[in-house]
């Protein structure tokens, strides 16, 4: 989820990511060498003039890790 407004959100499907693994979410592209998800939008969904932070929710709605977007990233 973007913290910044609070959309949008985008809910993993079933999915184990493994100790000290990585995966990526895209805007509007497919690329599952990195996991293979996307928004499925068609516009940025980072604001790209201001800085955006984004948020990963565990199960229980708890922050588990946050990424600060630059602004122009």
């Amino acid at each position: 989820m973007d913290r910044s407004d609070g959309s949008p959100e985008f809910d993993f499907p079933a999915y184990q990511l493994q100790p000290q693994a990585s995966v990526r979410v895209y805007t509007n592209e497919v690329h599952a060498e990195y996991g293979g998800f996307s928004f499925q939008r068609g516009s940025s969904i980072w604001n790209n003039s201001d800085p955006d932070e984004a948020a990963l929710f565990d199960p229980q709605g708890n922050v588990a890790s946050t990424y600060l977007y630059p602004p122009s990233c």
